[in-house]
């Protein structure tokens, strides 16, 4: 039997544009690219580090949205027309995370739509809550000590 589809939207969603802000399907979810935008001015942040705030957060809202945090995310794509704001996106990103980080890919791009310093998009993947505990880490520690 195929895993049902559920079509994510936020409920402050304020465009119209023709995709879903993500898709889950079985335990698998599938985000939409994201652009950071300020809520004061509906275009993109100004400064940097906030445009990558922003759009960390809208990630992490249609996470929460779906029943998962950014410990679920396993896959990270980063669009991003100037690569010299890699150590700004990823002093920000760093906020984002407790424990291991996702794959990443960043990706020097062409113009982004409205002007965006950054468009991001991912797969999360909903496991067990019990595995996020770090027994793992203890085991690796004791192998490491004999």
């Amino acid at each position: 039997m195929k895993p049902a589809k559920r079509h994510i939207n936020l409920p402050a969603r304020t465009h119209s544009y023709p995709f879903s802000d993500a898709v889950l399907a079985g335990d698998t979810l599938y985000l939409s690219g994201r652009i950071g935008f300020d809520p004061a001015t509906g275009r993109p942040a100004e400064n940097p580090e906030d445009e990558a705030r922003l759009v960390l957060e809208g990630i992490q809202h249609v996470l929460e949205e779906s029943g998962m945090t950014m410990e679920d995310l396993v896959s990270v794509q980063v669009h991003c027309p100037d690569l010299t704001l890699f150590e700004t996106f990823n002093a920000v990103y760093r906020q984002f995370f407790n424990g291991p980080l996702p794959a990443r890919a960043f990706l020097g791009s062409g113009p982004l739509l409205f002007g965006a310093k950054f468009e991001v998009l991912g797969i999360a993947v909903r496991g067990p809550r019990a595995a996020k505990k770090k027994p793992g880490k203890k085991k690796a520690a004791r192998r490491r000590g004999r």
